[in-house]
């Protein structure tokens, strides 16, 4: 590990007091029969949206992120996300297994198919339960990861698949590299919490069939959407480019956190490592940066771009900037190259001025080029995940989990 300095102690404060705020939006959207709300711009819980697996497991996971921190305020909240997701809970399938995409405030479900993309959040969430060892988790990852072998992994391919209907009988010809993404890091958390091989495998299997075969063929313009075979589909979404899960185009903010989850696979990978892992982390990023920021001449990164690098949505979204942080961060670290602590310090400028909410805590979604308030591609202020990892990745040296990390006491 190259000799990088450590951030200032006016920096660290200021990161535990973001993740202080941060944390307490929790609570705010923790719901009494289960699971965690949709909050809206003014932090109450959206009565219009169902509870949604994707979201009450990233709260679980920054909930957990907290206790690790020695903040035992939250262990309470970590419990209620781990029993919505235990059987009996108000997410879990109990006729076929798995987790519900969404349901309604009646325990009805509202969508009511089995993603990849959902289900991985549940493998972190239980990951960093169980490293804040937190009642129940242990036996939520064990049931997590056997149903991301049995129905998402395929082995012959070598990626997870995607979307099944509720009895897991349809597949969706549709795949996908976001839920891949989520997987990886996922895989990577359950690898540093359980130490099976097996998991690690899989994530290098996954980064090596799409940063080194899928981003790098297209000269890191990484193509988002497949078909069943695994061929690109690079006009899918067209007609829908600001689709907030499935965008028409290449995502810098992916680009971005591909970057820094290879980084944190060549950590766990150590001597074993392959070479190609910082050779592609430090392309995705340029492309990433070259693309993504001042795109169009305007402060800030564009959501996406088409395959020749052109702006296409061109609304700022507070998690690309996050991992434009983090990235920043992994990579000073991995190489010990100055230009990666510059961007990071102007990053956190960028995201200070314009997202973080010092009224409330948390950080404004989106806003539109001209950096006001939007809502293109996202309603209300639901996610605090993104922005809690960033603020730990300053806190932290080479990781190969969040969770992981804080268990073995890396804060500093």
């Amino acid at each position: 590990m190259p000799d990088t300095p450590p951030p200032s102690a006016d920096h660290l404060t200021w990161l535990e007091e973001q993740r202080r705020r941060l944390a307490a939006l929790l609570r705010h959207a923790q719901r009494p029969g289960g699971g965690f709300g949709w909050l809206t711009d003014d932090g109450q819980i959206d009565p219009s949206r169902g509870v949604e697996v994707w979201i009450t497991a990233r709260m679980t996971h920054v909930a957990a992120l907290a206790v690790l921190e020695d903040d035992t305020a939250y262990a309470e909240v970590v419990d209620h996300g781990v029993a919505t997701f235990a059987p009996g809970g108000l997410l879990h399938d109990p006729e076929h297994g798995g987790w519900y995409t969404s349901v309604r405030a009646d325990g009805s479900p509202d969508v009511d198919d089995k993603r990849a993309y959902e289900h991985a959040f549940v493998v972190l969430a239980a990951s960093s339960a169980s490293a804040a060892r937190r009642p129940g988790a242990d036996d939520l990852l064990d049931a997590a990861l056997q149903t991301f072998e049995q129905r998402f992994w395929s082995e012959s391919e070598g990626l997870a698949l995607d979307v099944w209907d509720r009895s897991w009988t349809v597949l969706e010809d549709y795949r996908g590299v976001n839920a891949n993404m989520h997987s990886l890091e996922a895989l990577l958390a359950a690898w540093d919490v359980t130490r099976d091989p097996r998991w690690l495998s899989h994530a290098l299997r996954i980064t090596e069939r799409v940063v080194h075969g899928f981003a790098r063929h297209e000269h890191y313009r990484l193509p988002e959407h497949f078909d069943a075979g695994w061929r690109p589909r690079h006009q899918y979404n067209r007609d829908l480019p600001a689709d907030p899960f499935r965008p028409f185009g290449v995502t810098p903010g992916h680009l971005l956190e591909w970057s820094r989850l290879a980084l944190q696979l060549r950590r766990a990978l150590g001597a074993e490592a392959p070479a190609w892992l910082l050779d592609d982390a430090r392309s995705l990023f340029d492309v990433a940066v070259h693309e993504g920021w001042h795109a169009d001449g305007q402060e800030g990164f564009v959501y996406t771009t088409d395959f020749e690098g052109r702006p296409v949505v061109r609304d700022r979204l507070h998690w690309v900037v996050t991992e434009a942080i983090a990235a920043a961060r992994t990579l000073h670290l991995a190489t010990g190259d100055p230009t990666y602590a510059a961007w990071y310090d102007r990053w956190w400028q960028h995201a200070r001025d314009h997202f973080v909410d010092p009224a409330d805590g948390s950080w404004r979604h989106e806003l539109t080029p001209d950096l006001t308030p939007s809502s293109t591609v996202w309603r209300g202020r639901p996610d605090v995940y993104h922005a809690y990892q960033a603020c730990l990745s300053g806190a932290l040296g080479e990781i190969t989990s969040f969770a992981g990390a804080l268990r073995e006491g890396g804060l500093r």
